[in-house]
């Protein structure tokens, strides 16, 4: 199974890919998305130097993160109030923010456990029904709510892009960095964008992403 672990060579290629984008490689986190793998393939890209991973749903993200407790955990999937509290204080980052109401609520768990717990705000910039999210016009007004909660804070925006589309990818990510650079003014903290996943993240990096989500071309099916 080993094998099949490929975050070196992803690595390396993002390397590349910000090189080529006149940007140095640490600007960009990969996080190793390992949603559809167990313990073994995580500690596998663990020793490949992977060090940030992602995870979609609770409980995955609890049975990984309570094993591999020097690893970065991040959270990219929908949000349910019933397991925020499962969320908060395991994920370092949590990137698909996008109701207040879930806002209150990581502030009220992250107040107990004595943290801030960090977040992004996703936004649906291409505006696709099947795509949850904030609308651009919207980002503002939730990132007013969360600086007011003491225990949350922006730290950026999170998209997901068209699929199969590199045109409309590209315009997705653009029009993500412009708005994180409209409320940076306002919002100092709010310097992430979390957009690109394994089949379009070389455009992300060309459009100033500072974290890639990729799992399919770090994890490769046997």
């Amino acid at each position: 199974m080993e094998t099949n672990v490929k975050y070196e060579e992803v690595a390396a290629q993002v390397a590349e890919a910000c090189a080529r984008a006149g940007r140095a490689a640490g600007e960009v986190a990969v996080v190793a998305v390992s949603k559809t793998v167990g313990p073994d393939e995580v500690s596998c890209a663990i020793k490949q130097g992977a060090r940030n991973f992602g995870e979609n749903r609770p409980d995955q993200l609890m049975l990984k993160a309570d094993q591999f407790t020097d690893a970065t955990w991040h959270f990219i999937g929908n949000i349910q109030s019933r397991r925020i509290r499962d969320i908060v204080g395991r994920a370092t980052l949590i990137h698909s923010l996008f109701e207040e109401r879930h806002a209150r609520k990581i502030d009220e768990v992250a107040r107990e456990h004595g943290i801030v717990q960090d977040v992004l705000l996703e936004v649906n910039v291409s505006g696709e029904e099947s795509k949850s999210g904030l609308a651009p016009a919207d980002v503002r007004a939730l990132a007013e709510c969360c600086a007011a909660l003491p225990n949350v804070r922006v730290r950026g925006l999170m998209t997901m892009a068209p699929l199969g589309d590199m045109a409309a990818a590209r315009k997705a990510f653009a029009g993500l960095r412009a708005l994180r650079d409209e409320l940076q003014s306002d919002f100092r903290d709010c310097t992430e964008l979390s957009m690109g996943m394994t089949d379009d993240w070389p455009i992300a990096i060309e459009e100033g992403a500072t974290i890639v989500r990729i799992g399919r071309a770090i994890f490769r099916p046997a």
